[in-house]
């Protein structure tokens, strides 16, 4: 037993195999237990805040997330498309938002934060259907003087691009806003306030 030669290299190999598995089994039970802080799908569809990367929406384009299992609008819009906001309030059922459909730090007829991101929940308020965007500013067979906006194919209730009703349609109220706000210059995080509002 004295006389054993010891093999340094192998007992090298050996330490280095056991440090490996060791910290993969150290990985693989951390991702698990990291993974339990993240919000389960259900208290996402309570509503636990989400996170919409605007980075990519292009100017004049709409995209589409999740939150408390509706969709939420979150369209780019353009300088062009803000002008005209103003001039519909004749045609408009609720054009200064008074009926309590957003946050109280929502002003304007924009309903937003900042001008160019409209961020909005996608629902009809007449019977809970989802309306297209229609942003071009043309005729179309619904409305003949049609300035861009949404359109509910259900029962053809219409909004502008801030999501506030036009008179003579089904649907009694403007689009709900939800609570938001800006996390960063590319990220909005919708469900929760901006700080020192609400």
């Amino acid at each position: 037993m004295a006389n054993e030669v010891v093999d340094h290299g192998r007992r090298r190999f050996l330490t280095a195999a056991t440090a490996v598995v060791g910290g993969v089994g150290i990985v693989a039970a951390a991702v698990p237990f990291l993974k339990s802080w993240e919000p389960s799908a259900r208290a996402k569809a309570a509503g636990a805040p989400v996170i919409a990367d605007i980075s990519k929406i292009e100017l004049g384009q709409k995209v589409d997330f999740a939150w408390r299992g509706l969709p939420v609008f979150v369209v780019n819009r353009t300088p062009e498309q803000l002008a005209i906001l103003p001039s519909l309030d004749p045609r408009l059922s609720d054009p200064n938002s008074t009926v309590d459909q957003q946050p109280d730090y929502i002003k304007g007829p924009d309903r937003s934060i900042k001008p160019e991101w409209l961020v909005m929940v996608g629902i009809c308020t007449h019977l809970g259907c989802v309306p297209e965007m229609w942003p071009a500013i043309k005729p179309e067979p619904f409305d003949p003087d049609w300035k861009g906006g949404f359109f509910c194919p259900c029962h053809k209730s219409r909004y502008d691009l801030s999501g506030r009703v036009f008179k003579g349609v089904p649907a009694p109220k403007n689009m709900v806003i939800p609570p938001y706000n800006f996390a960063d210059e590319t990220h909005i995080q919708i469900g929760v306030d901006p700080k020192g509002a609400g």
